[in-house]
């Protein structure tokens, strides 16, 4: 492709409201441009990433026994009602009407219209097992879009849906995944780990995430310095090895605390270490049930813990008026001594190790000391309730925990039958009886994957692409057409590289060398050939992008020189 031709539009500067490179870099390099918050069209070259990235990703889940099929963006509001998600899913499901008044929803996600169709077309176990996927646009209305591409309002994903007869066809499908992602991520040049997973609002319960190592992601991992484990910090367990106090409980104290909100404030005002404190926060289950989290004054509460700990659909934290109306304190005084038995008290396991402790008076401005848990109040229940920190034992008994920012790629689910049960997906088994699908579902985020690339992939003066998912391999330039021996010989090379089968990108435009040097480095196409000074000699310069390696090549030698370089990269 001439470059004249070219919808390529570079840009010396960052846009204002580009916070991360990937951001910056596809933006200033002509691949995507913004139409509204959190939606970008995709340019040509950016188009010709994306549909690389694609190819890998179609070879990979077919090798792995998946169906394509395309399904609509556009879905009715009855299938979203069947399970319950049309109420559950939130603001970010994107609903509209019609002009006859029907309620529809652009696809955030297609487990219902899968289903449904699964549904209506597989009757008998000898139809099973049976994974399709697609690769469409998925729309979520995202509060805050941020990061260019990689948190959207309309993305490029790749999903999957794999119907069974048994849990061990489900296991079977889930490992072949697996490994289809693996090879996925590892085609496309990531560094990446696969870490156990919350599903959230996908249902399920076994999952992996496959998250891109990065320093602007929005997930924390949770890894062994001395083991394969890893998981999202929301799902790692913490070991339960903490020892009882042998102190003897002393009798319990009010002491007053002004203007002490925090565990750090009361335990600085009171004189011990905040892991003395004990930590209460009220939660409402399922927006009934009201329930006292209890964790040391060192450790933050897990949501998803406690969430999973009563199989609950919603949780949230309890608002200031419903924690007075219950306890008669706000925040910042509340605690399990003397609480009313309408609210549950359950506590992490590094609680019912504490004795002699601080808490909350549950009356503003003041805290308890000397407080033992089985003296001064019972609790409902011990489980692990916290989030996992750095230094910790790893949950798989090899080394100790530390942290790593990672952006989320892909995600790997085991829905087990919430979605067959409640659409009434049936088949019959061998001996005629009715039964229920049990399903797996695969989801890539495609566009979140090229800026991940770029993320891992660039320097001070532009993106450096892999050559397996660059535009083009070559980026051939002309320093000065006006010179016919120059142009010439462009063109006489730019013809023999298409011949050969290179895919190659011709700077023909008449601009000065160093505005073309610095678009090809900003492009970043993996190799760059210049014709120059030399070009009535029949040499030109090569340069590996990522690399910065350079040599000088006679034309005759350059195809050989080319496809040799492309074999190292």
């Amino acid at each position: 492709m001439k470059q004249s031709e070219m919808l390529l539009p570079t840009l010396r500067e960052n846009p204002a409201d580009a916070e991360i490179k990937s951001h910056q870099l596809l933006v200033r390099a002509g691949f995507i441009r913004k139409v509204a918050s959190g939606i970008y069209s995709f340019l040509p070259a950016g188009t010709k990433v994306l549909r690389k990235v694609e190819a890998i990703v179609r070879e990979e889940m077919e090798n792995a026994g998946a169906l394509e099929m395309n399904m609509t963006a556009l879905q009715p509001s009855e299938h979203w009602k069947e399970t319950g998600r049309w109420n559950t899913f939130g603001p970010e499901l994107m609903r509209l009407n019609d002009r006859h008044n029907r309620e529809f929803a652009l696809g955030a996600t297609h487990e219902e219209e899968v289903t449904a169709i699964i549904r209506d077309e597989v009757k008998s176990y000898k139809q099973l097992p049976l994974t399709v996927y697609q690769i469409q646009s998925k729309f979520r209305d995202e509060k805050r879009p941020r990061f260019g591409l990689l948190r959207g309002r309309e993305f490029l994903m790749k999903d999957a849906y794999s119907f069974h007869s048994s849990n061990e066809s489900l296991d079977q499908a889930y490992e072949r995944i697996f490994q289809a992602y693996t090879n996925i991520f590892t085609r496309l040049g990531l560094n990446f780990r696969a870490v156990i997973a919350d599903s959230g609002a996908m249902g399920g319960k076994d999952t992996h995430e496959f998250m891109v190592l990065s320093e602007v992601g929005e997930d924390t991992i949770a890894y062994s310095d001395k083991s394969s484990y890893a998981a999202n910090i929301e799902m790692a367990p913490v070991v339960d090895t903490y020892e009882a106090s042998t102190d003897q409980p002393k009798e319990r104290e009010k002491v007053a605390t002004p203007n002490c909100k925090t565990m750090a404030e009361a335990a600085n005002a009171l004189g011990h270490s905040i892991s003395e404190g004990m930590k209460a926060i009220m939660f409402k289950i399922d927006d009934e049930k009201l329930v006292m989290v209890l964790t040391r004054g060192d450790h933050e509460v897990n949501d998803v813990k406690l969430k999973n700990l009563y199989d609950a659909s919603l949780i949230d934290l309890a608002s200031e008026e419903e924690v007075k109306a219950a306890i008669g304190a706000g925040f910042g005084s509340l605690g399990p001594v003397g609480v009313s038995e309408t609210v549950e008290i359950v506590a992490d396991h590094a609680v019912k190790g504490l004795a002699n402790a601080t808490c909350g008076a549950n009356e503003d401005g003041f805290h308890y000391t000397n407080v033992t848990p089985g003296k001064d109040f019972e609790v409902t229940h011990y489980a692990d309730l916290r989030f996992i920190q750095e230094g910790d034992l790893s949950p798989d008994g090899e080394g100790m925990i530390q942290f790593a920012k990672g952006i989320e790629v892909g995600h790997v689910f085991k829905l087990g039958q919430f979605y067959a049960e409640k659409m009434g997906a049936n088949f019959l088994d061998e001996n005629g009886k009715n039964q229920t699908l049990i399903m797996g579902c695969y989801g890539i985020g495609v566009s979140r994957t090229l800026a991940s690339i770029v993320e891992q992939y660039h320097d001070d003066s532009g993106i450096t692409w892999p050559k397996q998912v660059a535009p083009y391999q070559v980026h051939l330039l002309a320093l000065n057409v006006k010179k016919d021996e120059q142009k010439e010989l462009a063109e006489r090379l730019y013809t023999t590289l298409k011949d050969e089968g290179v895919e190659v990108l011709y700077d023909d435009r008449k601009e000065r060398a160093g505005v073309k040097f610095a678009d090809s480095d900003l492009i970043g196409i993996p190799l760059r050939i210049t014709v120059g000074k030399r070009a009535d000699e029949g040499i030109v310069e090569s340069k590996v992008r990522s690399s910065g390696v350079q040599s000088e090549v006679h034309e005759n030698e350059l195809v050989d020189h080319i496809k040799e370089l492309l074999k190292e990269l």
